[in-house]
């Protein structure tokens, strides 16, 4: 991504006076003020604590896996798929460790869950969020929850029993016989990043809300968890540590995948594309079939988020309005559902993966991601299907 960043510059696809306007502040202040609390988490063994605290609630592996496949889902619908993938690593890898199971296994359970689940409301995801509010919906909330909620709670558990089939997981009992509690390595650090993880998620959702109602909000909510997290800063044991813990290289991708989404788009190429497939508003079976085709294609050059803003930017010039809720809808099912179909589909996959190659020494490559996430895409779009054309 470094090099692609630098060859877009060199190609004067994106001048180099105007670098600073193409990253977006908002996504790096997120990433660096959830990375910080979630440290602060699982240094203190908060999340280590809340992981055998799961497990004590399960009798299977079977059972644990579709149980935190969903909760997952559920999780980020409310609070964002890029917050429950910053504190979702930590968790998963307890999991995977107390179930002995392949990490691999819940690391890909925990990418695909979070963007399926992040489908169902306008809080879920930031391309759901753009959608809701610039196209024009006069009730956005509801239409998600009319049209997505159900397919979503269809989908979460259904994608669960997909990765147990694929990776062939033998179901056994789970037998868990140490207090959670007993993990907690530092109470007070626990406390004060348990607080701000909560703090964190109610103003994100509180903020949102207030953004569809029309009422004064926070623009930049990536400023929320930054500033929650330079708060906890004074009164940590150790926030040299916490510095230390931060995924600095993940933030560097963002930087220079930022510079390199531009340089495509200022390329002319997607829309030269996009006008060659939707030159003027389709309906129904077709326009239902193209949105999907397209989103699905294009969010793996550029990424879902900047995909999402230039496609609603180009529906509204070619004429759809905002009584088409359906096609909206369709936009922003397939643009989310895009980021399972590779690692560059979506910004959460990047952080997951980032995450379990710098803490545990693995990862999962490119073609591994994309032959388990092209079947879970498929079958995740099947189940929307009819809701969306049917309802």
């Amino acid at each position: 991504m470094a090099f692609t960043s630098s060859a877009v510059v060199v190609g004067r696809l994106v001048p180099i006076d105007e670098l600073e306007k193409t990253i977006n502040l908002d996504v790096i202040l997120f990433l660096i003020g959830m990375f910080s609390i979630v440290a602060v988490a699982e240094s203190s063994g908060l999340l280590e604590a809340l992981s055998i605290l799961f497990l004590s609630y399960v009798r299977t592996v079977h059972q644990a896996i579709i149980v935190l496949g969903t909760t997952l889902g559920i999780l980020a619908a409310v609070a964002v798929n890029d917050t429950v993938a910053v504190m979702g690593p930590p968790i998963a890898y307890f999991v995977a460790r107390a179930l002995r199971v392949e990490a691999k296994v819940l690391y890909l359970l925990l990418a695909f869950s979070i963007t399926v689940g992040s489908v169902a409301t306008p809080l879920g995801n930031p391309q759901n969020m753009l959608i809701a509010i610039e196209s024009g919906m006069s009730a956005p909330f509801v239409y998600f929850l009319l049209y997505l909620l159900i397919p979503t709670l269809i989908n979460l558990p259904l994608t669960a029993l997909l990765l147990i089939r694929l990776y062939r997981v033998k179901d056994r009992p789970v037998r868990v016989l140490v207090v959670p509690w007993e993990k907690i390595k530092d109470r007070r650090d626990a406390l004060i990043s348990a607080a701000s993880l909560i703090i964190v998620i109610a103003a994100l959702f509180v903020n949102d809300v207030l953004s569809l109602l029309g009422y004064p909000h926070i623009e930049h909510r990536g400023f929320i968890p930054f500033v929650v997290a330079a708060a906890t800063y004074v009164v940590l044991s150790n926030p040299r540590d916490v510095v230390n813990r931060i995924d600095w290289s993940t933030i560097l991708f963002f930087i220079a995948l930022f510079i390199t989404a531009e340089g495509i788009w200022n390329s002319g190429l997607v829309e030269r594309l996009l006008s060659s497939f939707l030159p003027s508003p389709a309906k129904g079976l077709e326009g239902y079939a193209v949105i999907t085709f397209l989103s699905l294609l294009l969010s793996q050059a550029i990424s879902n988020v900047p995909f999402a803003k230039l496609f609603t930017e180009y529906m509204h010039y070619v004429g759809y309005t905002p009584a088409d809720v359906r096609e909206w809808l369709t936009l922003a099912m397939a643009s989310t559902i895009a980021g399972n179909l590779t690692l560059l589909g979506a910004a959460s996959n990047i952080i997951i993966l980032e995450r379990l190659e710098k803490d545990y020494k693995q990862t999962i490559g490119f073609i591994e991601f994309a032959r388990v996430g092209s079947v879970i895409t498929v079958v995740n779009i099947i189940v929307y299907t009819p809701f969306l054309l049917l309802i």
